[in-house]
Order: C-alpha cells, then sequence, then structure tokens
C-alpha cells in the first residue's frame, strides 16, 4: 500500500470559499466525501484527513496559511511522514487553462501562482505532480481580482460535473500512475458544450 499526500490550494475561511482560486479546497472537500473521510483535523498548519482509496493510503492536506505560505504546510506533512516530492499530488486553480479543462504536469516553474511558488520554495523543487483545474483568464481587469472572486453563475452550474471528473482523474492516478492518465486525461474537456 504505497502513501500519498494530496493537497488542494486555497485560502481558508467563508469569504474565499467559492472563489476559482479555491478550486484545490473544493475538489479536496469533493474527494474527502466520496472516500468517506473528512479534512477537518488541525495539523501542519492546516485541516487534514487520511483514508485509503484504490488500495492506496491517501493523506489529505488543505493548508490554513493564506496561498502565500502553502508551502509550509506542506513541508511539515512530508516531512512527518516521511515522503519526498514523488509521493505528492498538487490540485491547484490555473489561469491558462479554459474552465472546464483540467491539465496534468510533473515538475516546472512557478506559473506566477503565489502557492506553488511557496510550495517550490519551502520544498527545494517542483518535483511533484500538479492537477492544474482551469479557471480561464478575465477578459479584462486584473488576474489578481479574478482568482479571488467567486465562480459566475453559469461556472457554479457545472462544478458538480467538473469535480467528479477531476475525482475520477484522481482514482486513475492514484491506480495506474502519471504517464497512463496524461494519456487518458490531459487537457480534457469536463465540460463540453452540446
Amino acid at each position: 500500500m504505497a502513501t500519498r499526500l494530496i493537497i488542494g490550494l486555497g485560502n481558508p475561511g467563508p469569504k474565499y470559499q467559492w472563489t476559482r482560486h479555491n478550486a484545490g479546497f473544493m475538489v479536496l472537500d469533493h474527494l474527502s466525501r466520496i472516500m468517506g473521510t473528512s479534512v477537518a483535523k488541525k495539523n501542519f498548519s492546516g485541516l487534514y484527513g487520511e483514508g485509503s482509496w484504490h488500495g492506496d493510503r491517501l493523506l489529505l492536506l488543505k493548508p490554513q496559511t493564506f496561498m502565500n505560505l502553502s508551502g509550509r504546510s506542506a513541508a511539515e506533512a512530508l516531512r512527518f511522514h516521511k515522503l519526498t516530492l514523488s509521493d505528492l499530488i498538487v490540485i491547484h486553480d490555473d489561469l491558462d487553462i479554459p474552465f472546464g479543462r483540467v491539465k496534468l504536469k510533473e515538475g516546472g516553474g512557478h506559473g506566477g501562482h503565489n502557492g506553488l511558488r511557496s510550495l517550490m520554495q519551502e520544498l527545494g523543487g517542483g518535483g511533484f505532480v500538479r492537477v492544474r483545474i482551469g479557471v480561464g483568464r478575465p477578459v479584462r481587469g486584473d488576474a489578481a481580482d479574478y482568482v479571488l472572486a467567486n465562480f459566475s453563475s453559469a461556472e457554479m452550474a457545472g462544478l458538480p460535473t467538473l469535480l467528479d471528473g477531476v475525482v475520477d482523474l484522481l482514482g486513475e492516478l492514484v491506480r495506474n500512475g502519471l504517464p497512463r492518465t496524461m494519456s487518458l486525461y490531459n487537457n480534457k474537456d469536463f465540460l463540453p458544450t452540446a
């Protein structure tokens, strides 16, 4: 039984609950419901839960440090469980991907994402798997304001389908690894238009 740490990135508190920047938290909450566990225990500067899924032990973590310091929480959890970057999966929002699409990646830079920047600083590198949830770019206005705004009503209507799809993707990733999961899901549009 392998152990994986899955971190969803976001900002704590009800003010940010439905914002685009909290896509990682939303996926983790959905995953925990499907696993029959909760991410509610205070640990590793975050909210934490664990359970077994598809034969693996999954540790679920929502850092409560605010996005810019997410790496502290990740580093604490990895050290405590004696895990390496290859055991880590990070779920986060991505401005460069349209809403409804998801991309997978291992390694690379932070692309201006402050949560990833913090992770890479605290962990000494970016050699972990990222599940990038597309939120699209604003047509006009500031990108920082856009990610801290709530999903639109049309996007909210599509969120349940998107979250189900991302949890399926995570199941494939845990069971069969990154190359196979990328072949099935990379850049998949979970909300195709009719």
